[in-house]
């Protein structure tokens, strides 16, 4: 069911089945995109801010393109324009990934309230639990890359998702 807002009046209209999936991807896909500018520009201005302009991109496109090979010494590993843009690329995909997710999430969240809580419980255990994973199986990395930035870096993301996915489902309900 969409609303549909008129001057004068506000009526409800049925939607189809495929109109509410093709919607529900299209906000995954614009809300997937925000999250992964969003944790872009993050890093960006923490690189720009330590002197080394798209760093992160280039530890983390190395160590997932060439094994970590170059971050034993990675103060001396210079910026990759080729890795910044392969891991923009795949990072782009991930995002628009976990928005199809979070979208599909919530579209069922709005047909049935008391799943709500479960999605929101499943989102915050993922996103320490994709913190937790980085610490203990990333070590190369997160000698190059500092955990508290990595952490405000995803909040930032969620954050930015959330604010897009509440403006788009205002009547959702989440019943604990």
């Amino acid at each position: 069911m969409a609303t549909v807002h008129t001057d004068t009046t506000e009526q409800t209209v049925a939607t189809s089945p495929a109109a509410e999936s093709y919607k529900l991807y299209q906000e995954g896909i614009v809300a997937g995109l925000i999250g992964a500018a969003t944790i872009a520009v993050w890093f960006l201005i923490v690189d720009a801010v330590n002197g080394r302009p798209l760093y992160t991109p280039t530890v983390l496109g190395t160590a997932l393109f060439k094994g970590g090979e170059g971050l034993a010494a990675p103060d001396s590993l210079a910026i990759d324009l080729e890795m910044v843009l392969m891991f923009t690329w795949v990072h782009g995909l991930v995002f628009i990934v976990i928005g199809g997710i979070a979208s599909r999430l919530l579209g069922l969240a709005e047909h049935n309230p008391n799943i709500g809580f479960g999605i929101l419980l499943l989102f915050v255990v993922f996103e320490f639990g994709f913190v937790a994973v980085s610490m203990a199986f990333a070590e190369a990395v997160l000698r190059a890359l500092t955990w508290q930035a990595v952490l405000v870096g995803n909040l930032l993301a969620a954050t930015a998702m959330s604010i897009y996915f509440w403006r788009h489902h205002p009547t959702l309900v989440v019943n604990p």
